[in-house]
């Protein structure tokens, strides 16, 4: 199965912080001491923005017959 890679778009600010987007969701933005951090800070907004935009598609779909199924990205 092939493996799902996205893309950060950094820059060091000039506080020294680096401040990243992502360039397939470019609403995704973070910053951090270093690269690391701003790695996991990235992946939480990621997270966040997976999670609001779950709970706005739960809304849209409220009260509707859908089936639901979980997808795995490796």
């Amino acid at each position: 199965m092939k493996k799902i890679s996205i893309t950060a778009i950094i820059e060091k600010s000039t506080d020294g912080y680096y401040v990243g987007q992502l360039q397939e969701m470019p609403e995704v933005i973070s910053q951090g001491k270093t690269l690391k951090e701003l790695n996991e800070n990235l992946i939480d907004a990621l997270n966040l923005t997976i999670d609001t935009r779950r709970e706005t598609a739960a809304q849209a779909y409220k009260g509707r017959k859908t089936i639901k199924r979980k997808i795995t990205f490796v």
